[in-house]
């Protein structure tokens, strides 16, 4: 899909959105498939154009005069030369960027040397900072001056097996990672996630990606968090790196192989649409997606509790799935499922299609 074409590819699915930095994009792009967004940003990108820290290092970085600069992000690696525009140390800063070599995480970074008129040594064979620092080392850095430009938080793995080969490492933060203002749509995401009320949550990040399992935490909602990523909704990250967090706690997360928004947004819509729920009923085939169930030629959205049960029903492909098993996605409550269940039959506007089976539960003719 290209430009603002709309489609329908994801109607009927909700998507958790985790960014903060260019969600605005990745929200569009759901969006013209169809899909509507619960945006949660679990972190937010604080810029240090004035954060007296990055000031000193980057004097230090110039006082130093690194043979080697590894320059990890785009958005970073421009923040970091327009503080020191604005501080008044430009110039110096590019003189020493000029007689360094620049070794790049990616095309992004690359992009971003280039644009400052610098060019780069190399680039590492993956786009992580560990294939980076893969480069450096292979490049020999005992008893060498490294600088490193960080993208949001430190990694100190990577930062110590450069000083276990001997380098000199002076590091470069410009912008870090902060909790949001408000942390209430990220409580919400988890409660959407857990009743698996969202398809599916992008983490374009690994820190955003940390943050969430951080928040589930501190409610003492991780294993159920967990449970859900790890079966009804799906993890979907922009690379491998950002899965790191999501990997650690026990969750296998889907991602492209070109570490690009684009690229995660088709991901996202050829994995749900392979989740597509069918079976054959009274009335021909049923199809649901996400909410979006399609009987015959009738297309019609269900609410999120509705959408529920007809995911039950239809995974069990004509058996009967026992009252309290629906129950339990309603609250508990056998009231509540039985008013479901009548406003589902409702929509469905299909006489017999959902069948009630005395003191057992409900199936799918």
């Amino acid at each position: 899909m290209t430009g603002d074409r709309i489609s329908d590819e994801l109607l009927g699915y909700t998507v958790g959105v985790t960014a903060d930095r260019r969600s605005g994009d990745l929200i569009a792009a759901l969006v013209r498939r169809g899909a509507e967004v619960v945006h949660a940003p679990t972190l937010r990108i604080v810029p240090a154009e004035h954060d007296d820290h990055l000031l000193a290092d980057t004097r230090a970085v110039i006082a130093a005069r690194p043979e080697c600069v590894l320059a990890t992000t785009s958005h970073g690696f421009r923040a970091w030369m327009e503080a020191a525009d604005a501080a008044g140390l430009g110039a110096e800063l590019m003189e020493v960027l000029a007689g360094a070599a620049i070794m790049v995480r990616g095309p992004k970074a690359r992009g971003a040397v280039r644009a400052a008129g610098l060019n780069e040594w190399g680039s590492g064979a993956e786009e992580t900072t560990a294939a980076l620092v893969d480069l450096a080392i292979g490049s020999g850095v005992a008893g060498r001056t490294i600088a490193v430009q960080l993208h949001g938080y430190v990694d100190h793995d990577q930062l110590g097996r450069l000083t276990a080969a001997g380098a000199r490492v002076l590091t470069v933060a410009p912008y870090r990672w902060a909790p949001p203002p408000d942390g209430r749509p990220t409580e919400r995401l988890i409660d959407a996630i857990i009743t698996r009320q969202v398809d599916a949550v992008t983490f374009t990040s690994a820190p955003a990606a940390d943050a969430l399992l951080q928040a589930a935490g501190r409610v003492h909602r991780s294993e159920k968090l967990l449970a859900a990523l790890d079966s009804d909704v799906l993890p979907a990250t922009v690379g491998p790196v950002t899965a790191d967090p999501l990997r650690r706690a026990g969750v296998k997360p889907v991602h492209p192989d070109r570490y690009r928004l684009g690229a995660l947004v088709r991901t996202v819509t050829d994995e749900l649409r392979s989740r597509i729920c069918r079976a054959d009923s009274s009335a021909g085939v049923v199809e649901l997606r996400g909410r979006l169930v399609v009987v015959g030629d009738r297309r019609l959205l269900l609410p999120p509790s509705g959408a529920m049960i007809m995911k039950a029903l239809v995974r069990a492909q004509g058996a009967v799935v026992p009252k309290s098993q629906l129950s339990s996605l309603v609250g508990n409550d056998d009231h509540a499922l039985e008013v479901a269940i009548g406003r589902l039959r409702g929509a469905l506007a299909t006489p017999g299609l959902v069948t009630t089976v005395v003191r057992r539960g409900y199936r799918l003719t």
